[in-house]
Order: C-alpha cells, then structure tokens, then sequence
C-alpha cells in the first residue's frame, strides 16, 4: 500500500497486522483518484474527513494531491494513522481516535465542514449508510463538495447528497460518490 502520486508520491504505507483492516488496494484507490481528479482540484480542497480511515491512505492521498489538511477518524490504529502523517511530513492533520458517530457529532459542534469525506467501512454493518446519513444530518459536507462511500455491492445507499457516480470493482466492493448540495 502507497501514496500514488504528488507530494509524497511512492511513499509506502504502514499498515495493522492481520486482518483487522481491508484497505483500499492501490489499483482501486487509482481509479476511483483518476475519477475524482475529473470532478475536483484537489489544490481547491480546504478540509477531507477521512471516517474508518484505517492507514489513512485515501485522506493522505488527497493531502499529497493538494488538499490542505485531513481529519482521520478510526476507533483502533490512530497510532498507525499518525506514523503514516509524519512519515508523508504533512502539516495539519487531525488524527481522532473512538466512535465516528460521537466524533461526527463533534466536528459538527465544532462547526467543521469538509470539501471532500471518505466512508470506507466494514462491509454489511449498516455503517455505510449510517455514515452517509449522518454526514447529511450533521451538514458536515460543503455545498458542491463529494462524498465517496465504499461498501459491499450487496449493500444498498441512499438519501442525504445526489448520487453522481456508482462504480462497482469485482463481486465485492462498490464505490458511490455523491455530490453535496
């Protein structure tokens, strides 16, 4: 697992032991950062949220494109999540540890709104859809901004932002990116 391309292009990501973590493999992080560079620039993005962000590779790959900052959240390896920010020397990330749902509730307490926010859960949990919904209720997306959710493609999404892209990769993974309004 790496960072494709931009500031810390090739750097190659520490990841968990075992299986507690599916993360993105790189050809599927590829092609959905070639999708997105069609629909943004990433120079524009002030904020992504990267929830369940296990390595925290599709928030840093944003970064190394051109976002300005990321906030991680995981509710286990915030330590693997932090060593990957210092090792790729981004400045200005948050790496936030516990539930996403309290965590979410937070950042809009806060008054925090992201550009960009990636969803990428345990399949077959609800927490996919849970996420979406929530980042609706919360308004924590900006007018304009995407959320890119990937789940199981026996999973069903819906509401909250327009659907704009439904991509699915082999029998198990889907991708839906939605546009805020």
């Amino acid at each position: 697992m790496r960072i494709i391309t931009g500031r810390a292009k090739g750097l190659r990501l520490k990841t968990p032991a075992g299986l507690s973590t599916r993360p993105t493999s790189d050809r599927v992080k590829e092609s959905l950062f070639s999708i997105l560079s069609g629909l943004i620039n990433f120079a524009e993005v002030e904020a992504v949220l990267d929830i369940f962000a296990g390595t925290g590779a599709l928030g840093l790959e944003a970064v190394s494109r051109g976002a300005a900052a990321a906030t991680f959240i995981d509710s286990a390896t915030t330590a693997i999540i932090g060593d990957n920010i210092a090792r790729a020397k981004f400045e200005g990330c948050r790496n936030l540890r516990g539930d996403f749902e309290r965590i979410m509730r937070r950042l809009a307490k806060e008054g925090a709104a992201f550009d960009l926010i990636f969803s990428d859960p345990p399949y077959s949990r609800g927490l996919a859809q849970r996420s979406l919904a929530l980042a609706a209720e919360l308004g924590l997306l900006k007018s304009g901004g995407l959320m890119i959710v990937e789940h199981g493609a026996d999973e069903t999404l819906s509401g909250g932002f327009e659907l704009i892209r439904a991509i699915t990769y082999g029998n198990t993974t889907a991708i839906k990116i939605f546009k805020g309004t």
